[in-house]
């Protein structure tokens, strides 16, 4: 069902308003935009991989090595598509602590600097 003009442009009005007043929000609300175009990219990725292994079966079933290899080749695409620009959702990107450390170098120097 469609909405009318005046709906649409309070509809609209509404929207303004909240990225006004609550930008943290509106921010969330991109990033999960975002997480479903690397949750299509992860699907993808996965069916590419099981169609690789697929092949690879049917490579072993022919004894044909030049198909173990280009299925092998095929899932590896699979796997790159996958992890290629993935995040999950709702871990926050932390900044960097004191001098571009990690976590780990951070722990070590607060363990071995304290004794």
């Amino acid at each position: 069902m469609a909405l009318s003009e005046q709906e649409q442009k309070l509809l609209e009005e509404m929207e303004r308003n909240l990225i006004e007043q609550d930008a943290g929000f509106a921010n969330r609300v991109r990033e999960v935009g975002s997480a479903n175009k690397n949750a299509r990219k992860l699907v993808v990725g996965v069916l590419t991989m099981i169609a690789g292994l697929g092949l690879l079966v049917f490579a072993v079933v022919l004894q044909v090595a030049f198909f173990g290899v280009a299925a092998f080749l095929v899932m590896v695409i699979g796997l790159v598509i996958a992890t290629s620009n993935f995040q999950l959702p709702g871990i926050a990107k932390s900044a960097k602590p004191k001098g571009g450390q990690t976590f780990f170098e951070d722990r070590w120097n607060q363990r071995f600097d304290n004794d």
